[in-house]
């Protein structure tokens, strides 16, 4: 991460591969590059929960800045798991980073009232938007799975809890978000339905 890009386009992918740090050329089709594709789609649907964040008025955004700070450490953590698929003697995750996610988890459901219906991904734009990012979430942590079995090396244990406890984190964020600007929930109503019996 020392050297510095001078040039963005090099041309050597023109040919569907892709450089890994140790140099080797691998296909842009293999899985890892599919796992690194959703963790980065991941971090750009976290960058605009913040920017959504950043953008409420002074008085609303005071509130969120815990949330705000949670949400940058969140996007450092995702570029650490990239830096380890990439390059997998970089250790970037560590239990200390899914112990902080659980106490994060803990501590937006201490202030939560206990869930007694099933929630649609949905509500204002920024709950909305949370709930975009759980699910690329779980789809990172399905793919990072089927790497690890075709590839045990390519990816760490705790790369694989932190994606797993971090799709926890936004389905709780997401309700946390709600109660902080105000917002309602979307419950799943089975009586919605009804008019099709």
């Amino acid at each position: 991460m020392g050297n510095r890009l001078t040039k963005i386009y090099t041309r050597t992918g023109d040919d569907g591969t892709t450089g890994l740090a140790d140099g080797s050329r691998v296909s842009k089709s293999d899985l890892i590059f599919v796992v690194m594709g959703d963790v980065d789609e991941l971090n750009a649907h976290i960058g605009m929960i913040l920017a959504q964040i950043n953008g409420l008025t002074a008085e609303k955004l005071e509130a969120f800045t815990t949330i705000s700070i949670s949400l940058s450490t969140v996007q450092h953590l995702l570029f650490n798991v990239g830096g380890e698929l990439a390059m997998p003697e970089y250790i970037g995750i560590s239990e200390a980073h899914i112990s902080w996610l659980e106490s994060e988890i803990d501590a937006f459901n201490e202030e939560l009232p206990a869930l007694k219906d099933f929630i649609l991904p949905a509500g204002s734009t920024l709950v909305s938007q949370i709930h975009i990012a759980r699910t690329v979430c779980r789809r990172a942590e399905r793919q990072a799975v089927n790497l690890q079995l075709s590839n045990k090396e390519a990816i760490s244990a705790n790369a694989l809890k932190l994606l797993n406890r971090l799709s926890d984190w936004l389905f709780v964020l997401s309700r946390y978000c709600a109660k902080v600007e105000g917002s309602k929930e979307v419950l799943w109503d089975k009586t919605i339905l009804t008019r099709f019996d």
